[in-house]
């Protein structure tokens, strides 16, 4: 084990949270090109992108539990969840290398409804993320204690990974979605192999803890389901946003061009992914210590609701809609940090990897919902201030449901403590 590893030095948590990096990357790649190839190169329709969203999901309701499972149970290349990264990588950046060219894909096998091949890449695109997002989370918690420092990790990770996407969403901006693309092959292979040189993983998962942190050896199934409840109207929101803002755009926004309607698109998700970057790290984990994290959550996740109602209010402008989404990234910085963290203290931590994929289900199954159910009725409604609506009532409801979670009471006292400590 590294000396840095040892200490968990800045260093360290940079390198541990390289690996959910390129898996992020990968998404964001995901969510900046697939919907806009599928509209602009292949003229589907919104449902029909719908349906090529829902075979993500699909990947990961049936990948991300047994991924987790197994890896809690196996050890083979030096680790637990070391393989799984590295094959998940590899596959990851393989999968982006082939969507760009799912016309050509498509005339090779002759198929002639292109929506065949574009769900296939789709769905080994995403259960290659999933392959590896599970162990890239799960292996955050393996190696860092209870409290503070876990949520030290996750909200590194968030920031790490959420600034890469937004050098992910300014490269498609500038540079055009297709060199993103190709970029993205290369990022997401070096950041899935080289971390493994420096991390560390214990064949046991049952260590003596000391007792200043946290014993999770049992699970707390009340408190995860309400959690997972809470998470899951967050997602809703969220990926309603991700996959149909195009529809928006196109009526609000009037785009002159194809390119601009894909140059719209990818400087609001960089703006949501710059606030998303530069909370978890120097304004969520700071307040945290003071009032906990489900408040601190809970609040942020109100906060992008009002943003998406403010997008319905005001968005009349490519101005005024970066601007809010700016307000979102405060909820969005939440979000993908903070319920990892609040999660794993209340479940069996020698079972991480299981409970990752179960926790999972809650951004899956509403990804599922969105693209199945809520496409045809954005298709067909006529006005697509509709999508802003949807996303904005799920965020208010999440936020609202996670007062039905409580902050563990150690974690409480112990922050309490810390901070009379540094009064005195």
């Amino acid at each position: 084990m590294l000396e840095m590893q040892k200490k968990l030095s800045k260093p360290f948590y940079a390198i541990l949270s390289l690996p959910a990096t390129a898996m992020g990357f990968a998404l964001s790649i995901q969510i900046a090109a697939l919907s806009w190839l599928m509209r602009t190169k292949f003229n589907l329709d919104l449902h029909e992108i719908g349906f090529v969203w829902a075979a993500g999901p699909l990947a990961g309701i049936i990948g991300q539990p047994i991924v987790g499972l197994i890896s809690d149970n196996v050890w083979f290349w030096g680790g637990r969840r070391r393989p799984f990264i590295l094959i998940g990588g590899t596959l990851a950046a393989l999968m982006l290398f082939t969507l760009p060219n799912i016309g050509v894909i498509s005339d090779f096998f002759g198929f002639s409804n292109i929506i065949i091949v574009a769900a296939f890449v789709a769905l080994t695109l995403d259960l290659a993320i999933n392959i590896s997002f599970n162990p890239t989370r799960s292996i955050i918690a393996d190696v860092t204690p209870g409290g503070v420092p876990r949520t030290k990790g996750y909200t590194w990770m968030q920031t790490i990974s959420g600034s890469f996407g937004v050098l992910a969403y300014a490269i498609g901006a500038i540079f055009g979605n297709f060199f993103l693309i190709y970029f993205g092959v290369i990022l997401v292979l070096a950041f899935s192999i080289i971390p493994m040189f420096f991390i560390k993983e214990s064949k046991s998962l049952h260590k003596e803890q000391s007792e200043e942190n946290i014993t999770s050896s049992s699970t707390d199934w009340s408190q995860f389901l309400k959690l997972l409840f809470a998470h899951s109207f967050s997602w809703i929101g969220v990926q309603t946003m991700f996959v149909y803002m195009i529809g928006y755009v196109e009526q609000k926004l009037n785009p002159a061009t194809n390119d601009e309607t894909g140059q719209i698109l990818s400087i609001s998700f960089l703006i949501l992914n710059a606030v998303g970057a530069l909370l978890p790290v120097f304004v969520l984990e700071p307040i945290t210590e003071k009032i906990g994290r489900v408040k601190t959550h809970l609040t942020a996740v109100a906060i992008m609701g009002i943003g998406y109602f403010g997008i319905v209010l005001f968005g009349n402008s490519s101005i005024n809609v970066w601007l809010l989404m700016a307000v979102c990234g405060i909820g969005w910085a939440a979000i993908v940090s903070l319920p990892f963290a609040i999660m794993s203290e209340k479940v069996n931590k020698s079972k991480m990897g299981l409970f990752m994929g179960i926790f999972n289900l809650s951004v899956v199954l509403p990804q599922l919902l969105v693209s199945l159910v809520l496409g045809t009725f954005i298709q067909n409604a006529a006005d697509k201030n509709i999508i802003f609506i949807i996303s904005g009532t799920t965020l208010i409801v999440s936020s609202v449901l996670w007062l039905m979670v409580k902050d563990s009471p150690t974690i409480v006292s112990k922050d309490i403590k810390s901070n009379q400590v540094t009064k005195e």
